[in-house]
């Protein structure tokens, strides 16, 4: 066997052409229909260091002979068999491509034994009804060799209309294999992958091997919801979903798709030595568990138009630039199909007062949506009224990761505003925001207070002397107790929402009285009252505030809301510690985005 940078065609005893080089583990690459073994050419080149790259001319094609007139699946795996036989291969990872990818899956069911692992690219299953009728529409109209205009048409489903710039040299090469292959092979080729759709309907939970169904997001005729659709119904199976890539992505992007190709071989290769030891997945999921998560509603809208959405602690950033964010899905979810295959979904980060919500899209309820107010964002998807922050997002990948698909969305728009998050870990709720029952239980003497803000200012009370003061009071209390904070807040009609602790320190000279400051939210003032005044935060520092221990407290609040880097401060009003709850954001993530309302 040559180990060569060109490629040498061989022939088989029984006619079949392929190509063969390099050396280690054994794989063999079966293109689509009207391609050829050549169309492998840049997959041969970066995998032939580390495998035995076969690639094989369909029946048909190349220099292969030809199918019978009626041919079957059947047909084309027991060429690549008996290849595989004259080779003497005795078991292989199988890559096709499009009818190739059903040559491959029959190979597997039909000779199990003999395949390792499958790569389906660009597969089909399932044609829905329009496009079905298109297919065996084409597969009639069938010209003779080299039909200028069908083949125009086939490179511009392929690669677009006009042809961008960076695929001129893809489509040339996909067109030079059109017009050299064998009419009568590339016709009954064709008729055969019109109506092949549905071979494996019944037989894909018999396939044993590990599989891998991957396709391009913008290949219209083998379709994400085809792949995942697939990958569901097969054992092993996984989908991955190649952002903007369409149906020649083999020669499109073959760097890209190669790698994720190797990926896939690698793991398999490696599952396959040896054998795990017991591991307790009960166990894991509680450990798993131990991790504080907020809570999300994700949301998109199905294929007949209906809103979809079920909740999901599994939500994360990915990056900055471009800003991206993921969420994960079980396969087995009712949802998983709406959101493989959706074009987007929305983010939307649920509230301390969102339990409800949370419930409701974590049951299996006919209407979920019919419970809540929501209306639909930027990209159509919908977004959930009252949550702390929603991200907008446009599908930009689906990746396939054992029995979940991780869904990473390009954010198009955001908001968010200053209520608290609900959070999560070890199967309850957590509400990290304010206990009030354990205020209620505070010393009668303490002084309870809040750094409430709006919009980039904070809520101060004017005294007729000059000075201001934040809302403050003797205890948390009710809107009935005029001395307490809630007391004060409620005489000047002013609607607050409290949050994170923000300070606590004892009178240095009177050890018995304490003073706890909240962060928190307000609404904006309704009544004319001038003694109520919001200051921007930029102002704070010229005001004349009259007690130097809630002076100190606001210069450090106004440094850690510009770092977003909050801490509590502990002591007293002379000396103290202050411990951090966070570590600084980025300038680019401070400066990103639009504010929400408050």
């Amino acid at each position: 066997m040559a180990d060569v940078a060109a490629l040498i065609r061989r022939t088989a005893p029984d006619g079949t052409g392929f190509i063969r080089a390099g050396s280690g583990a054994p794989v063999l690459f079966i293109h689509g229909v009207g391609m050829n073994a050549a169309i492998w050419q840049p997959q041969i080149e970066m995998m032939k260091d580390r495998h035995d790259v076969v690639a094989i001319d369909m029946l048909g094609h190349g220099g292969s002979p030809l199918p019978p007139e009626h041919a079957e699946l059947s047909d084309f795996a027991d060429q690549a068999i008996a290849l595989l036989d004259h080779l003497g291969l005795a078991s292989v990872a199988v890559v096709g491509h499009s009818m190739g990818a059903l040559v491959a899956q029959e190979i597997a069911l039909r000779a199990p034994s003999r395949v390792s692992s499958i790569v389906c690219l660009n597969a089909v299953f399932r044609r829905p009804a329009e496009l079905a009728q298109a297919v065996r529409e084409r597969a009639a109209a069938l010209g003779g060799h080299g039909d200028p205009h069908a083949i125009a048409a086939t490179i511009a489903r392929w690669f677009g209309d006009p042809i961008p710039a960076d695929l001129v040299g893809a489509a040339e090469t996909a067109r030079t294999a059109l017009e050299s292959v064998d009419a009568q092979g590339y016709a009954r080729t064709y008729r055969l992958f019109a109506r092949a759709d549905t071979e494996h309907v019944e037989r894909l939970a018999g396939l044993a091997t590990p599989a891998l169904f991957m396709t391009g997001s913008e290949d219209r005729n083998s379709t994400p919801a085809m792949s995942a659709a697939m990958a569901r119904l097969a054992p092993n199976g996984q989908c991955l979903v190649l952002g903007g890539e369409k149906h020649m992505m083999t020669i499109a992007s073959p760097q890209k798709l190669t790698h994720h190709i190797k990926a896939f071989l690698d793991r398999t290769a490696d599952a396959s030595v040896g054998t795990a030891p017991a591991f307790d997945g009960t166990e894991f999921r509680r450990a798993l568990g131990s991790f504080l998560t907020g809570v999300t509603i994700v949301t998109t809208i199905g294929a007949e138009g209906e809103p979809r959405g079920f909740t999901a602690n599994s939500f994360t950033s990915v990056s900055l630039e471009p800003p991206l964010v993921l969420v994960c899905i079980a396969k087995k979810a009712l949802g998983h199909q709406a959101f493989s295959t959706s074009r987007g979904f929305a983010i939307n980060i649920l509230s301390e007062t969102q339990k409800t919500e949370s419930g409701i899209f974590a049951s299996k309820a006919a209407d979920k949506f019919a419970a809540v107010a929501w209306q639909s964002g930027q990209t159509g998807n919908p977004l959930i009224d009252g949550s702390v922050a929603v991200f907008d997002c446009d599908m930009e990948q689906l990746v396939d990761a054992g029995d979940h698909s991780i869904l990473i969305g390009r954010v198009r728009d955001f908001t968010h505003n200053g209520a608290q998050p609900l959070g999560y870990c070890r199967g309850t709720y957590v509400t990290p925001g304010l206990s009030q029952e354990a205020l209620a239980a505070a010393p009668q003497g303490t002084e309870v207070g809040a750094i409430l803000e709006n919009e980039g200012r904070v809520l101060f009370f004017e005294r007729p002397d000059g000075l201001h003061e934040l809302p403050a009071g003797r205890g948390l209390g009710t809107p009935q107790d005029a001395r307490s904070l809630k007391g004060r807040l409620a005489a000047n009609g002013i609607g607050a929402q409290l949050g994170f602790l923000f300070a606590v320190w004892d009178d240095a000279s009177d050890p018995s009285r304490s003073h706890v400051y909240y962060r928190g939210t307000v609404d904006a003032p309704a009544s004319g009252d001038r003694q109520v005044r919001l200051v921007d935060i930029d102002q704070i520092a010229d005001l004349s505030i009259a007690d130097p221990a809630v002076r100190s407290m606001l210069t450090r609040y106004v440094r850690e809301r510009t770092e977003d880097a909050f801490g509590v401060y502990v002591g007293n009003e002379v000396e103290g510690e202050v411990r951090p709850l966070a570590t600084p954001a980025t300038p680019a993530a401070l400066q990103s985005g639009r504010r929400g309302s408050r």
